[in-house]
């Protein structure tokens, strides 16, 4: 037997995709680390050049990844117990360092339980697969998160027992509210915590209100469930995230260790009933190896740096730069969506001028993601700018001053 044939089809897809300006590049490969020296924060080289860059394209916003104690417990983990579980968690899979990650995970996040994922992907595909069933309603912002979108989908509930309102929009989230069918017994209204292309977030407080409103007219209730993996850690007086933001918490709240914890992995908090089901019901926890030992000992100390002293001075570092970059945007006239968070959109309007300048700013060593149609609609081409803690004031000077020259 032989693929070619699937081999040619393929071809013809992959082509497709290129001609549709849908396709990706070829991935840049990170090849060394350079730590912060003087007021430089740290710097990158990419295989195939010596030119060392500035990442303003990592969701690392705590800037963690690189912290020794991070680091340390990693290693002690990895030494303790090796570096795979051997097994998944219901067949003795599970250590020490799983159990007091989700009970570190509970206690951030104000929920009386949680339940640790590989990714926050499988984090919202296992919530979903636990919490429906043939009676259930999902409800969703239009521009939630592909996982979200996913999730939605196979939830194994019937196609019309969905809806979408505009973004952040509460007057079409009661539309959706008032179209569910009176044979409904449970909705479920999701939505992201900040939105990752445009730094802005839902409005939790204003969600809850409103899905409160509805809460008696179904068996089940109402259940607002937020995806905050671009703000736990990164966002709020105390880096607990959208909901310390809004002062509003959902019933149940998914998120991810890989953007300000810096690590591996996806959870879900809620309640103990909740994540009981999910235990039992979630294929994508049932049937996967979890995350490994190191995974969970860096996670568990990276939110625990997050809840104390340093965590918040890292927060404030985050404020200050993001401050700044939004300042010097504001300076030279350009145009972005207003916010606290450190994703900052430049809004480019023009898919030339946005490909252009990426490869300007490639070309001065600074790394960021630019969004052009169709990808995104015409008019709304964007290049989305994140701010770390380990960005200083010079790096940020810089991007602007190359930001003031570009032509």
């Amino acid at each position: 037997m032989s693929t070619d044939k699937l081999d040619i089809s393929l071809i013809r897809e992959i082509q497709t995709l290129k001609e549709e300006g849908r396709s990706k590049p070829p991935e840049r490969i990170i090849k060394a680390y350079i730590p912060p020296k003087g007021d430089l924060g740290p710097r990158y080289k990419m295989r195939g050049s010596d030119k060392e860059f500035i990442r303003l394209n990592s969701n690392s916003y705590l800037s963690l990844s690189n912290h020794p104690e991070v680091m340390a417990a990693a290693d002690r983990a990895t030494h303790d117990f090796g570096v795979g579980p051997g097994a998944v968690r219901f067949i003795d899979g599970t250590f020490i360092h799983h159990d007091l990650l989700e009970q570190t995970v509970a206690k951030f996040t104000g929920k009386p339980a949680a339940k640790i994922f590989n990714s926050a992907y499988t984090s919202n595909c296992g919530l979903a697969l636990s919490i429906s069933n043939k009676k259930t309603h999902w409800i969703g912002d239009q521009l939630n998160h592909n996982s979200i979108i996913r999730a939605m989908r196979i939830s194994n509930i019937p196609s019309p027992n969905k809806g979408i309102f505009k973004h952040n929009d509460m007057d079409d989230l009661k539309r959706c509210l008032n179209e569910v069918s009176t044979k409904i017994e449970r909705v479920v209204v999701i939505f992201d915590g900040i939105f990752s292309m445009r730094g802005d977030n839902a409005p939790i407080d204003k969600i809850n209100a409103i899905c409160q409103d509805y809460d008696s007219k179904f068996k089940d209730g109402v259940i607002t469930v937020v995806d905050d993996s671009h703000g736990i850690g990164a966002y709020g007086d105390n880096g607990r995230g959208t909901p310390d933001y809004c002062h509003s918490s959902p019933d149940i709240i998914v998120g991810t260790f890989g953007k300000a914890f810096g690590v591996n992995g996806g959870f879900i908090s809620a309640s103990k009933t909740i994540i009981e089901s999910v235990r039992q019901k979630a294929d994508t926890y049932i049937y996967t190896n979890p995350l490994s030992v190191a995974d969970c000992a860096a996670a568990t100390t990276a939110i625990n740096i997050c809840a104390g002293e340093e965590g918040l001075g890292l927060l404030k570092n985050i404020k200050q730069r993001t401050k700044q970059f939004r300042d010097g945007l504001e300076r030279l006239g350009k145009e972005s969506i207003p916010g606290p968070h450190p994703v900052i959109p430049l809004m480019v309007r023009n898919t030339q001028k946005t490909c252009d300048m990426v490869q300007y700013l490639f070309e001065n060593g600074v790394l960021v993601v630019g969004l052009t149609f169709p990808v995104v609609p015409k008019g709304d081409e964007t290049i989305r700018f994140q701010i770390n803690a380990c960005h200083t004031s010079a790096d940020i000077d810089y991007v602007i001053e190359l930001l003031d020259k570009f032509e």
